[in-house]
């Protein structure tokens, strides 16, 4: 069922009530803390910052399918992944959580930007049916005038992602 027929949110909950997109841990937090109390990258390592244990306990409200890709994350790191958005035709590149709280929407660069930027444009520009500027809207949001591309956090935030 596509986004359109199901509601954009079809596919993202679990049978136990978990939306799956919200599930993984805040680690963005645990950085910028770091960072502002200049410990990166000697005292905290920004390359691999480890699942809280609280994340670990039983009783944890984390969905069955979190902890496997937990794991699978673990036995075969990697650095670039994918989403499906409901639908958008829009590449999202880090962060996808704001930095300031309470703000819905802002940009939130990492470090390698520009790295992440070039990535992401490579891929809009590269897919057929991204590039094509007489496709139709998934939704409300028109990502043709971004190139197809956004920074997460300034679209939408995202905890732990």
């Amino acid at each position: 069922q596509g986004s359109e027929l199901a509601g954009w949110a079809m596919g993202r909950w679990t049978y136990e009530g978990i939306d799956l997109n919200h599930n993984f841990a805040d680690l963005n937090t645990a950085l910028w803390d770091a960072e502002d109390n200049d410990l990166v990258p000697h005292q905290f390592p920004n390359h691999y910052i480890p699942i809280p244990e609280y994340y670990t306990f039983a009783n944890a409200t984390v969905a069955p399918e979190t902890r496997a890709v937990i794991d699978w994350m673990q036995r075969y790191p990697f650095v670039l992944s994918a989403n499906l958005h409901g639908g958008e035709l829009v590449v999202t590149y880090p962060f996808d959580m704001t930095r300031t709280y309470w703000k819905a929407q802002e940009l939130t660069p990492t470090p390698d930007d520009g790295v992440f930027r070039w990535l992401a444009t490579v891929y809009a520009t590269s897919n057929l049916a991204m590039a094509s500027e007489e496709r139709r809207l998934c939704h409300y949001d028109d990502f043709i005038r971004y190139g197809n591309i956004i920074n997460g956090a300034n679209w939408h935030t995202v905890a732990g992602s």
